[in-house]
């Protein structure tokens, strides 16, 4: 999973694999290949399968895209509370060498949201809101517009249906508001990550199919941790020996 991408503030000329979004939802063959080559990957990888499904590598490259802006949105929302502009754009990230996964996100520009108190208030980019609800709001907006540019693009290369495509910009928001927190490697870190995801999704915004999901459940060592179930399937269960992710839709 991408949920520990890099973030920086450029894209490194001489370095290879970067693209940036809004050329890639310029030209759509360009997500049709990276979805090729990533259906080529998981064949060398499952020598067994007849076939790779069509689904699975479709939904990867869904979710890995959409983590793209939910993940840059968390990261400076958790860390700075600042909302930068997640319009393609303003976004690259570099697609890895071996796995063909977003290993790195660039936020391109200096303009940001914030609030009264950021010590860059006085920033020329800056843009000071009241509090930290209006700063979600606008973090929710700017994800949904890029995701909505990416689904109009990306919906008709697939078979996956408005509401699926939907569920996975839902997951993705969700869960990178989540890793955000846990990356910090502490309870309480990931507790406020957590509180970020009931801050921008504390109920259901449409086209999003849904609220936070998270929750607290008792593991199998009977200590109480954070979980989520899935708004969408990655139909990974598809490929040989594999099965259900846990908090699968399929299998609640």
């Amino acid at each position: 999973m991408p949920e520990a991408t890099g973030i920086r503030g450029s894209v490194p000329e001489a370095e290879p694999g970067w693209v940036h979004c809004d050329d890639l939802l310029d030209e759509p063959d360009r997500l049709v290949r990276w979805r090729d080559r990533l259906g080529g990957w998981l064949a060398e990888r499952y020598p067994a399968a007849p076939a790779i499904p069509e689904r699975t590598p479709a939904t990867w490259i869904l979710s890995w895209y959409l983590h793209v802006p939910a993940f840059a949105g968390a990261m400076l929302l958790h860390h700075e509370r600042r909302v930068p502009s997640l319009a393609p754009p303003a976004l690259a990230f570099r697609i890895g060498g071996d796995r063909p996964h977003p290993d790195s996100i660039a936020i391109l520009g200096d303009g940001f949201h914030c609030l009264p108190t950021d010590p860059g208030s006085a920033h020329p980019g800056a843009v000071v809101v009241r509090d930290e609800r209006t700063l979600a709001a606008i973090l929710r907006g700017r994800f949904i517009a890029h995701a909505n540019r990416f689904i109009d693009v990306y919906g008709p290369l697939t078979r996956l249906g408005r509401r699926q495509l939907w569920a996975a910009a839902t997951d993705a928001l969700d869960n990178a508001l989540w890793s955000a927190g846990q990356l910090g490697g502490t309870p309480d870190a990931e507790g406020a990550g957590v509180a970020d995801a009931a801050l921008v999704l504390g109920s259901r915004f449409p086209p999003l199919t849904s609220a936070s999901k998270l929750r607290l459940a008792t593991g199998a060592d009977g200590r109480r941790e954070w979980t989520r179930n899935r708004e969408s399937c990655c139909y990974s269960y598809l490929l040989p020996a594999e099965s259900e992710c846990g908090g699968c839709p399929r299998i609640r």
